[in-house]
């Protein structure tokens, strides 16, 4: 059965695709994951985080760096000062919780030796309860609480054109449609980076490395020979691993295999047959 591509067109003013982040370092890889790609298609179908992805995760996947972007990073500060009062902190004074603690008897709810002096004794209301100047919300002095710094990496006006390879059309087709009319929000690795224009490009006969070499450039793009990452099968020779390949997107068994792709420099055709000018607006 002959394989078919569909075409995908990511480009916005800001692009993070992220494969090892935490809270508070929100790094972003030089080009899309396959992760988020195939994320970005189930939000576009409508699933859910614990539907299965089997034949989403099973397209064979590739990407082009037409304007590879320049990276950037947010530096933000989060909390810090004195805080809105929880119900809790109306009766409970946690800095006298935290002494308790420390003194708390083993053979009892008690204070160290002194067996007399019970262990709900740090109950009672915060210090300097009063409304905060602007939002007239009840704010505690002796309640500070130290603020959290985030480092955020994204890639400023990057463009790449994503490939996803299959011999079922039927499905290229689909998700072509579902990129058209999403059922969810989409976004290009983080919900604070929305897509600019139009998405989908198209269902076309052949491979990858074909069918990425017989479309024309993007606007603006940065060179005449982008780069072109490839999946390959495991032990094809120049082959690189990566560790984007989703499993799952379920938070309780969420996981993510390993995948092998191989890295070129694209030379495209003299005369592109597949080009992007009706669908830039």
């Amino acid at each position: 059965m002959t394989d078919s591509v569909l075409l995908a067109r990511l480009a916005a003013p800001l692009q993070s695709w992220g494969s090892g982040s935490h809270f508070d370092r929100r790094d972003t890889q030089l080009r899309p994951t396959k992760s988020g790609c195939i994320g970005l298609i189930a939000a576009a179908l409508g699933l859910d985080y614990s539907d299965d992805i089997g034949s989403l995760a099973a397209l064979r996947f590739g990407v082009r760096a037409d304007r590879p972007g320049t990276p950037v990073h947010d530096y933000q500060i989060v909390g810090g000062g004195p805080m809105p009062l929880r119900p809790r902190d109306l009766i409970t004074d946690h800095r006298r919780a935290a002494a308790a603690a420390e003194h708390l008897d083993e053979n009892g709810p008690t204070f160290g030796r002194s067996a007399g002096l019970a262990l709900t004794s740090w109950y009672g209301a915060p210090k300097g309860i009063a409304p905060d100047g602007q939002s007239g919300v009840l704010v505690a002095g002796n309640l500070q609480r130290d603020p959290m710094q985030t480092y955020r990496w994204y890639l400023a006006d990057a463009a790449f054109v994503v490939g996803f390879q299959s011999s079922d059309r039927a499905l290229l087709g689909e998700v072509a449609d579902a990129l058209e009319r999403p059922k969810r929000l989409l976004w290009l690795g983080r919900k604070s980076c929305p897509p600019s224009g139009t998405i989908a490009g198209g269902v076309h006969p052949g491979t990858l490395e074909e069918i990425l070499r017989a479309t024309c450039l993007l606007p603006n793009a940065t060179t005449a020979e982008p780069w072109l990452w490839c999946e390959a099968p495991p032990g094809t020779p120049g082959a690189a691993r990566t560790t984007d390949q989703p499993v799952s997107f379920d938070a309780e068994r969420r996981a993510h295999a390993v995948r092998w792709e191989i890295r070129t420099r694209l030379v495209l055709d003299p005369s592109p047959a597949i080009g992007w000018e009706d669908l830039i607006p």
